[in-house]
C-alpha cells in the first residue's frame, strides 16, 4: 500500500489511508520476563511505530512468542546452561 502524500489528497483520504495500515510486530524472546515489562515493550513499541511510521495505535498489533530458557540457545548452550555456567 502506497501511504505517500500525493498532490490533491485530503487529510481525510491521508487518515483513512493511515488507519488501513497495520503494522504487526512479532517479538521472539525468552521467558522470564513479567506482565508488566512486556506490556511497557509493547507500549514503547507501538508509540516508536506511531512516532516513525505515522500509523494510528489503533492499527498496531503486538504479538510475543516466548521460548522456554531449556529451549532457546546461544553460542551452543542452552540459556539453562548459559546460567548455571554463569553462577561457577
Amino acid at each position: 500500500m502506497d501511504c505517500r502524500v500525493k498532490p490533491g489528497n485530503d487529510e481525510t483520504a491521508i487518515r483513512s489511508s493511515r488507519e488501513t495500515t497495520m503494522p504487526e510486530i512479532t517479538v521472539s524472546m525468552a521467558e522470564g520476563r513479567t506482565d508488566e515489562q512486556k506490556a511497557g515493550m509493547m507500549r514503547d513499541i507501538t508509540q516508536a511505530l506511531v512516532k516513525n511510521l505515522g500509523v494510528d495505535a489503533e492499527a498496531v498489533v503486538i504479538q510475543i512468542n516466548e521460548a522456554p530458557l531449556r529451549h532457546k540457545m546461544k553460542g551452543g548452550k542452552t540459556f539453562v546452561e548459559r546460567a548455571a555456567a554463569a553462577k561457577k
